[in-house]
């Protein structure tokens, strides 16, 4: 018997705003740059592309690009995003 698995996609998962803001809340306050990229990603697939790409002011391609693994996004890029994702960037 071969047991079928499929990748976990926390996207999926999340039903609010607020869920998303406290994956990148958690992300920023633990993980590396990268794994904060890695995280934006996820919540900008939770959103959808094209929504955040149109608040952002950013292609779609670009922003796929971005955040992409091989990705090197700057700065104001990820500001955009953030913001488009209703977040701010706060340092504390």
């Amino acid at each position: 018997m071969t047991t079928k698995t499929r990748r976990f996609d926390i996207a999926a998962h999340f039903e609010t705003d607020e869920d998303i803001r406290e994956f990148l809340r958690l992300t920023a306050n633990s993980g590396a740059t990268s794994d904060f990229i890695y995280a934006l990603n996820t919540a900008v697939r939770a959103k959808g592309m094209t929504e955040i790409a149109a608040r952002a002011g950013v292609s779609r391609a670009s922003l796929y690009k971005s955040l992409a693994d091989d990705g090197n996004p700057r700065f104001d890029t990820i500001a955009k995003i953030v913001e488009a994702l209703g977040c701010k960037i706060i340092i504390s």
